[in-house]
């Protein structure tokens, strides 16, 4: 069992940072983790994930992020963080973070077993 709480969500401007951190209750050792975001009136869409191996993992990014946000694990730790810099106001949604059996499609919502309760971003132009 894997209970996962989001941080870090807020209000910036377009063109500035925010880093988002996901913390399990349990280990995430052999998970795939992943982050998904929802802007209202839309269905939840794949944003980045980050797969288990015993090199650190292999990360993966939506079309829309690549080269602004980066995706990290910390296993010691079972935190997951998303930087997300040069945000624009398209990013504004709630962000999910979720965790996947190892070997899941990550960029699939029903492969995770787990969820976060989301945490709000905010991006005015």
């Amino acid at each position: 069992q894997v209970q996962l709480v989001e941080s870090g969500g807020g209000l910036v401007q377009a063109g500035g940072s925010l880093r988002l951190s996901c913390a399990a209750s349990g280990r995430i050792f052999g998970y795939t983790m992943g982050w998904f975001r929802q802007a209202p009136g839309k269905e939840r869409e794949f944003v980045a994930a980050v797969n288990w191996n015993w090199s650190g993992g292999r990360t993966y990014y939506a079309d829309s992020v690549k080269g602004r946000f980066t995706v990290s694990r910390d296993d010691a730790k079972n935190t997951v963080t998303l930087q997300m810099n040069s945000l624009k106001p398209e990013d504004t949604a709630v962000y999910y973070c979720g965790a996947a059996p190892s070997g899941s499609a990550y960029y699939l919502i029903n492969s995770y077993a787990y969820w976060g309760q989301g945490t709000q971003v905010t991006v005015s132009s």
